[in-house]
């Protein structure tokens, strides 16, 4: 069963060339798990979306059920790319996909990413003629999310599938720079990078590390680094609590008060969750009541409900919550 499996990218970028023989690997794609039991396997949905929402049958892409690996099955031939750009306004016209993780051929979009693939009307280019960003880095920003609470598993491959099948003279490698004791780690034999434990959001929200790659062709070598970025998604798991410990407040009432006047106060924060949008949303997740008998009491005085986002820092990393006040 793979109920809980999820996609730590919401989408995916990756250029087809003309001519790219059948077998050509493109792209990596990971998923991560809720349970220790779930499995993964990637479908591909059936169809390719092509120019305004057209669909087109998909003769050229398949997935490895297991790995994720996304290929070419056909070459891209000249007469498809004028099919499937027919009508396409962009410079450069894309297809897109869908993938799934489960075993059933339901595409459904909940669980479903996106694979964005830019046809390109040339053959590949040499690899003499690519940057050094170009040979180890895509155009997607490395920015990931992962679930808290869940447990640990591959989410990432550094070495770019389409690069290391084309290039095989030059080395690449890769390094992942981060601060001690951060829950991720790099295996240089797969290029692969593992979340090692599960995260805690309200321990911290966002890491922030550094991919870090070398390229060497004979004695030249170049360096190139970008960010790598992971954010926690929250799970609603922490109660509210409140500053001082108490959850009631008295008010006392003089005389001839007007109208507006507030009499008491009462604060709750909620470390767990940020202000939801609508506000409405947020409003009722939390009631503020008068306890009365009194029904006089009832209609002369209401409590007033406002929350703004507050920063509590746990560990010295700033993570975001809620201040309700009553």
């Amino acid at each position: 069963v793979a109920l809980g499996l999820y996609f730590p990218r919401k989408e995916y970028l990756e250029n087809v060339y003309i001519d790219e023989p059948a077998g050509m690997p493109l792209l990596r794609i990971h998923a991560l798990r809720d349970s220790h039991e779930e499995v993964a396997h990637f479908h591909l949905c059936q169809n390719l979306i092509v120019s305004r929402g057209r669909q087109h049958e998909n003769n050229w892409f398949q997935i490895r059920e297991k790995t994720g690996l996304l290929y070419l099955s056909k070459s891209l031939e000249r007469e498809d790319f004028n099919m499937l750009s027919v009508g396409n306004w962009m410079p450069l016209p894309k297809v897109i996909l869908y993938v799934h993780p489960f075993q059933e051929k339901e595409c459904d979009s909940t669980t479903r990413t996106t694979v964005f693939l830019s046809l390109i009307n040339a053959t590949a280019p040499a690899c003499s003629s690519l940057t050094a960003r170009q040979l180890c880095f895509t155009e997607m920003d490395l920015s990931f999310h992962i679930k808290e609470n869940k447990p640990p598993g591959t989410f990432h491959q550094l070495q770019l599938p389409s690069v290391h099948h084309l290039c095989q003279n030059l080395s690449i490698s890769y390094k992942l720079l981060a601060a001690e004791g951060v829950p991720f780690r790099y295996n240089e034999n797969s290029t692969s990078v593992r979340v090692t434990q599960r995260l805690d959001r309200e321990e911290r929200e966002r890491y922030e590390l550094i991919a870090k790659c070398t390229v060497r062709e004979g004695f030249r070598e170049m360096q190139v680094e970008v960010p790598f970025l992971v954010n926690v998604l929250d799970e609603d798991d922490s109660p509210p609590f409140l500053p001082n410990g108490t959850d009631t407040a008295d008010a006392v009432v003089e005389f001839n008060r007007k109208e507006g006047t507030v009499l008491s106060t009462l604060t709750v924060y909620d470390a767990d969750t940020t202000p939801i949008y609508p506000l409405e949303s947020s409003r009722k997740k939390y009631t503020g009541t008068i306890i009365t008998d009194d029904p006089w009491i009832s209609e002369t005085f209401r409590v007033e409900h406002i929350f703004d986002e507050i920063h509590f820092s746990p560990n010295g990393s700033q993570v975001r919550g809620t201040r309700h006040e009553y």
